[in-house]
């Protein structure tokens, strides 16, 4: 799978050739605030499979679970680009707003489900998490 973005004034691109590992709307606090209220939707991609032109600015936080979080974001635009966590060092979320359409990635989940706001509609045929989702079971052998 190839996809392709670009943030509103085109100063950065990129190409993803890979297959997404999971697809979520996230609705935890930090989510919200750069949502602008609503929640993100996220796709996890390894880092190796993305390929950026342009200078991406970027902000940290210290997430709940103590992980240090960095989005990474067009400082002409303000276009979310996508996110890095410490506890996946060899991966990336890529905000689904910023792949060009159309694409065929969609949330299979909802996770911080308890921080969403009261008016917030999510889809009941999503796996839904109160938290973070449980982190995916290694395979050995």
């Amino acid at each position: 799978m190839t996809y392709s973005g670009r943030c509103n004034c085109g100063a950065i691109t990129a190409t993803i050739d890979g297959k997404a590992t999971w697809v979520r709307q996230c609705w935890c606090r930090q989510c919200q605030k750069i949502g602008c209220g609503s929640g993100t939707i996220n796709a996890l991609f390894r880092a190796s499979a993305i390929a950026l032109s342009g200078e991406l600015s970027w902000a940290a936080y210290t997430a709940e679970s103590g992980n240090q979080v960095e989005r990474g974001f067009c400082a002409e635009c303000g276009t979310q680009i996508l996110g890095r966590n410490s506890a996946r060092p060899d991966a990336q979320v890529v905000r689904l707003g910023f792949l060009d359409v159309p694409h065929d990635l969609a949330p299979t989940s909802a996770i911080w489900v308890d921080e969403a706001p009261s008016w917030a509609q999510i889809d009941p045929a999503l796996e839904q998490f109160a938290r973070q989702a449980p982190a995916p079971v290694s395979r050995k052998g």
